[in-house]
């Protein structure tokens, strides 16, 4: 049985919400949840209340960022090879360059 937390606003949590998706969805929104720095909750709840979702640099999103933008290489380099480029390459790399501009202004 899942314990009882509060949330930032004094609001217990007792309610369970699941979902089924595929082993891509899973992966997909894993690589996501990676970038944003993020719990997956907090990263789910504020994709549906429509919220800003603001990624704090930290060594494992430096280590996320890292480690998919060696994925994308070697997803670019299977695509020069005579690969197609989905849907989901091209939505992981705006995210990537998002959180990489968020981070470059962060340091000035």
């Amino acid at each position: 049985m899942t314990a009882k937390s509060l949330d930032k606003k004094n609001r217990w949590r007792c309610k369970t919400v699941s979902f089924r998706v595929s082993p891509q969805e899973d992966e997909h929104l894993e690589k996501l949840v990676r970038l944003s720095g993020l719990t997956k909750q907090d990263y789910i709840l504020k994709r549906l209340q429509d919220k800003d979702i603001v990624v704090v640099g930290n060594p494992r999103v430096h280590k996320a960022l890292r480690n998919e933008l060696e994925d994308v290489l070697r997803a670019l380099r299977r695509i020069e090879a005579g690969g197609k480029v989905d849907s989901e390459l091209l939505e992981i790399i705006a995210v990537i360059a998002d959180v990489m501009g968020g981070l470059k202004e962060e340091s000035q």
